[in-house]
């Protein structure tokens, strides 16, 4: 897209209701309006193609982007990383062990003591049902405190890269995938997407992502069909939200038995491993009181439970009920292959190849995406700033 094409996508983006966007923060994707969700799209792909175009969106001179990972990351990590890099901003990681946390550091202290010249902060904390969320709260809560008191000169906006709740970074990329996909927001009116579990050979993986696509592709207006074996629920909260969405954007949320009647005739499909809630309310306590000897008990039991589910694979059996037989698979990565990764797991090692380009794509959008929500939340007429940068037309290199 030349220059022209990125003008009318800003001026597209001047006519949304989204004031409510500067100095927030993003931590629940059913927490924003229609238009703040679209804005958040479009900001995306304004960047994107900006890059394309060797523009560069360097919006800061300086300021630090803190990110807090309380869990291991490879795509989610670099993305907020290039997010960052990409409005101008520097990455500070806060690792914990080498801070005064271990010596009884509150929240609120820490939270201060990293924001003098923060603009950002991006916390993923998903281990802890219960707790990931709200640890998140307390921070943004801390930094609003520390600006009103005159401690920090400015407020720094928060960016959730995955809890316990929602994993909004990556189901905004998933849908901007599908967008790009179907060709256009408006396309997936309707459409077909089976939320289902798959075996793995591991368990306690957080049941983020399952939450985030329900609590927002149901807000698309698309057809939600959600399977998992007896005992593998979610949260019912997010359950209740993915319901009421569908009253208002004329989706559907369908629960369903089995991985063969979700994916009839499914335009998508997201096979994807989950612990059990019951299971993740266990382990985080034994996680709080580092009851090791605890948490090998519980995961033998609940490894043992997995395999009574290996059946729950996505076969190309399985692609040929999808829509025309030519569904898009999709996975946030990194799946479980079996014959590749393990021995038996989430996907057929032929239908993850055959779907790897696109999943690379749908990873792909994510620092654009964070990028979008750093953005987003610190620039009060963001229209103007990106037709700006546009003029400005600095070239990234050359």
């Amino acid at each position: 897209m030349d220059k022209i094409g990125i003008s009318e996508k800003i001026k597209q983006l001047s006519t949304k209701k989204i004031s409510n966007m500067y100095l927030s923060d993003f931590l629940l994707t059913w927490d924003k309006t229609m238009d703040e969700l679209e804005a958040v799209f479009e900001v995306a792909e304004i960047f994107r193609d900006m890059r394309t175009n060797n523009i560069s969106p360097k919006v800061f001179d300086s300021g630090l982007a803190i990110s807090i990972f309380r869990d291991n990351s490879t795509r989610t990590r670099f993305s907020y990383a290039s997010a960052c890099n990409l409005l101008g901003l520097t990455v500070q990681d806060l690792d914990e062990g080498k801070s005064q946390i271990a010596h009884g550091e509150t929240v609120r202290e820490t939270a201060n003591m990293v924001s003098f010249m923060a603009d950002v902060i991006g916390i993923r904390d998903d281990m802890y049902l219960g707790a990931g969320h709200t640890y998140m709260k307390e921070v943004s809560e801390s930094v609003y405190q520390g600006h009103l008191e005159g401690v920090l000169e400015q407020r720094p906006t928060l960016v959730n890269l995955q809890c316990d709740i929602d994993h909004p970074t990556q189901t905004m990329s998933d849908a901007l995938h599908l967008i790009n996909t179907f060709g256009g927001i408006e396309k997936l009116q309707g459409k077909k997407i089976a939320m289902t579990w798959a075996y793995s050979p591991s368990y306690g993986k957080p049941l983020s992502v399952p939450q985030g696509v329900i609590g927002l592709m149901t807000r698309l207006g698309m057809e939600v069909r959600f399977a998992h074996p007896k005992g593998y629920n979610v949260m019912s909260e997010v359950e209740e939200i993915a319901m009421r969405n569908c009253q208002e954007s004329g989706g559907s949320f369908i629960k369903v038995d089995s991985m063969a009647e979700a994916f009839k005739d499914a335009d998508i499909v997201y096979p994807k491993s989950w612990a059990p809630y019951k299971v993740m309310e266990e382990r985080t306590e034994l996680l709080k009181t580092q009851d090791h000897d605890g948490l090998k008990d519980l995961e033998k039991k609940c490894l043992e439970n997995n395999k009574k589910f290996v059946d729950w694979e996505c076969t190309e059996e399985l692609m040929k009920s999808t829509h025309n037989g030519k569904g898009l698979y999709m996975h946030c990565l990194p799946a479980d292959i079996t014959g590749v990764s393990c021995e038996q797991g989430e996907v057929e090692a032929s239908v993850f190849e055959r779907y790897r380009v696109p999943q690379y794509m749908q990873a792909s959008y994510k620092p654009y995406i964070i990028a979008a929500m750093i953005f987003l939340s610190k620039f009060k007429q963001p229209a103007e700033r990106l037709m700006q940068v546009l003029d400005d037309n600095v070239m990234r290199w050359g």
